[in-house]
C-alpha cells in the first residue's frame, strides 16, 4: 500500500538513505528537518538517486506550526528520526537533549493525533540496553541506560508505548539499531559528521583519506579476543530496508512492537580497522588510549525477531560496509559542503 510518509530528520544520515528506499518502494515522501545537523543538498541527491521528487518542509518538530505545514495534504504514516544523538554532548547538555528529543516527540504525537495519523515507525537505539547481562541481546533484555542520550531514547519508547496503549487503532514499531555504518553504493550520499566524528567508521574513513592523522582506540584491555570493544555494525542500506518493512508491518497490525536491527555478529575495533585498510588500500595508524567511561566491552544483536515478524535480515557484510564508506569518503572528502 503506497502512502505519503512524513519522515522527520529525513536529511540526516539514516533518514536520507531511508527516503531513497521509500521512494523506490513507490511511496510519496515529505521530509521535515531543521537542518541543525544536516544539509539540504542531500535531498537533491536523494531525489536524483530515486528518480522521483519529495516534498521538503524546513522546520522543527517542536513547532506546532511547522508540523501543521508538514501534515498538510494528508500523511499516511510517520517515520521519526529527528533527534540529537551524540552521547558525550548529551552528558554535557542534557536539557537540550530532553527538549529536542522528548519534547519534540510529544509535540509530534499530538500533531499525529490531531491529523488522524495512526502509524509510527520510531528510530530507537541499542543504547536502551545499557550494559547488557548477556550477548547476543534479545528484545526482552532489561532496559537501562548509561547516559542522557540513551535516557531520551528510552523515554521516547515509553511515551510511544503508552500512547499506543490508550488507543487500540494505533500502530507503532520501535527499531533498536545497533551500529549503523556504510553509505549508498553509488557514493552519492553517506554519513557527513560535523567537526570531529563521534562514530568509529567515519573517523577511520577520515584517517584513510588523510584528513586526520591517526585513530585513537579507546582501550585494548577489554575481555575480548583482541582486547578492543566489540559492536554489531549494520549497513545503512539494510537499515533503510528495515524501515520500509516496518512500515508495511505497521499498516497491517496495531499495538506497539520493538525489534533489534543488527547482523547478529560482533566485530572488534581492530577487525574494523583491518577491513577498512583492505577496502581502501590505505594504512590506518592507531594509537591505543584509555577506555572511554560508559563504553561496554561487547554488544551485538539477536535479530531473529525482525526476521520472523518483519521478514528482514541484513544482507551486507563488513567488506561491503567498508567499501561503500570508502567510496563515499573518497568521492566526497568534505561531505555535502
Amino acid at each position: 500500500m503506497h502512502m505519503n510518509i512524513l519522515v522527520t530528520g529525513g536529511a540526516g544520515y539514516i533518514g536520507s538513505h531511508t527516503c531513497v528506499a521509500l521512494l523506490e518502494a513507490g511511496h510519496q515522501v515529505t521530509v521535515i528537518d531543521n537542518l541543525c545537523n544536516s544539509n539540504a543538498d542531500v535531498l537533491t541527491r536523494v531525489q536524483a538517486l530515486a528518480g522521483r521528487s519529495l516534498r521538503f518542509v524546513h522546520g522543527d518538530i517542536r513547532s506546532r506550526d511547522d508540523l501543521a505545514r508538514a501534515f498538510a495534504g494528508g500523511i499516511g504514516a510517520v517515520i521519526h528520526f529527528a533527534a540529537l544523538k551524540a552521547v558525550g554532548e548529551s552528558c554535557a547538555q542534557p536539557l537540550a537533549y530532553f527538549d529536542n528529543n522528548i519534547s519534540g516527540t510529544i509535540v509530534l504525537m499530538q500533531a499525529m493525533q490531531a491529523a488522524g495519523v495512526e502509524r509510527l515507525v520510531f528510530s530507537s537505539s541499542a543504547t536502551v540496553y545499557g550494559q547488557p547481562d548477556h550477548v547476543p541481546v534479545k528484545e526482552d533484555a532489561p532496559l537501562r541506560v548509561t547516559n542522557p542520550y540513551g535516557r531520551t531514547k528510552l523515554v521516547m519508547e515509553d511515551l510511544i508505548r503508552d500512547w499506543c496503549a490508550s488507543r487500540p487503532e494505533l500502530s507503532a514499531v520501535l527499531l533498536r539499531y545497533f551500529n549503523p555504518v556504510g553509505a549508498h553504493p553509488s557514493g552519492q550520499i553517506g554519513e557527513d559528521p560535523r567537526g570531529i566524528p563521534n562514530n568509529l567508521m567515519p573517523y577511520i574513513a577520515q584517517v584513510a583519506s588523510g584528513q586526520r592523522e591517526r585513530l585513537h582506540v579507546f582501550g585494548n584491555d577489554y575481555p575480548t579476543p583482541d582486547g578492543t570493544g566489540i559492536r554489531d555494525y549494520l549497513h545503512v542500506m539494510d537499515l533503510a530496508d528495515a524501515h520500509v518493512k516496518a512500515l508495511d508491518y505497521a499498516t497491517t497490525h496495531t499495538g506497539c512492537e520493538a525489534f533489534n536491527l543488527g547482523t547478529g555478529q560482533g566485530h572488534s575495533v581492530l577487525e574494523l580497522v583491518r577491513a577498512f585498510e583492505h577496502a581502501s588500500g590505505r594504512k590506518i595508524p592507531c594509537t591505543i588510549t584509555q577506555r572511554r567511561p560508559g563504553d561496554v566491552a561487547e554488544i551485538w544483536a539477536n535479530p531473529a525477531r525482525a526476521m520472523q515478524v518483519l521478514g528482514w535480515a541484513a544482507q551486507y557484510d563488513l567488506a561491503a560496509m567498508c567499501a561503500d564508506t570508502w567510496r563515499w569518503q573518497r568521492d566526497n572528502p568534505t561531505g555535502y559542503a
